[in-house]
């Protein structure tokens, strides 16, 4: 079993009856989508690959007659869990190609920790998943050219309010193994 079908098995077996429901619509991308990705981002992890293979994102999303909006995701801050987005999502051109820098004109270790380039255009980074808050203001990111440090597919956090750029892990196949070994925290009981 790869480590994407191990995290949708173990997703599956925690998330709420209306979530699991809704996810029993999606369906994975198709070899054709996952090459289009793979063309804009060669460095696209395999395991990435392999979980859009089997749900092609849960970001209202839509499959045949449902439109699903299922947070599968999770973060180094639990109370917030995130969509996976599509291929489609993903490739789509970003409203603003800046760097951090442009943005906020300077930056200190409080807005980028270290490893993060912030000179670094952000659609450089592929951006696969958007978190619950604000309609997904908060955002992880796939950095394939860090700076001094930090390593080529770390997993960036970036959390809105007070803006705060943070590498979470070192591998998506990492990152997907300490939300397993959290055994899914970010899911909640519903109040």
């Amino acid at each position: 079993m790869t480590l994407a079908e191990q995290y949708v098995k173990g997703l599956k077996e925690r998330l709420q009856e209306e979530d699991s429901e809704d996810l029993s619509y999606a369906t994975g991308a198709s070899e054709a989508q996952l090459a289009q990705l793979k063309a804009k981002y060669p460095q696209t992890p395999d395991t990435l690959l392999q979980l859009l293979a089997q749900i092609n994102g849960t970001y209202w999303q839509q499959y045949g007659d449902h439109k699903i909006n299922v947070a599968i995701l999770g973060s180094d801050v639990f109370e917030y869990p995130y969509y996976l987005k599509s291929v489609e999502q993903i490739i789509e051109v970003p409203r603003f190609d800046s760097s951090i820098i442009d943005i906020y004109g300077e930056t200190d270790e409080e807005l980028v920790g270290p490893g993060i380039d912030p000179n670094l255009l952000m659609s450089e980074w592929l951006c696969f998943s958007d978190c619950i808050n604000n309609g997904g203001t908060s955002k992880l990111y796939i950095d394939f050219s860090p700076a001094e440090g930090g390593i080529a597919g770390q997993v960036i956090r970036y959390l809105h309010d007070p803006d705060n750029y943070e590498v979470i892990a070192n591998s998506f196949d990492e990152y997907l193994q300490q939300l397993i070994e959290k055994d899914y925290e970010f899911i909640t009981e519903e109040e």
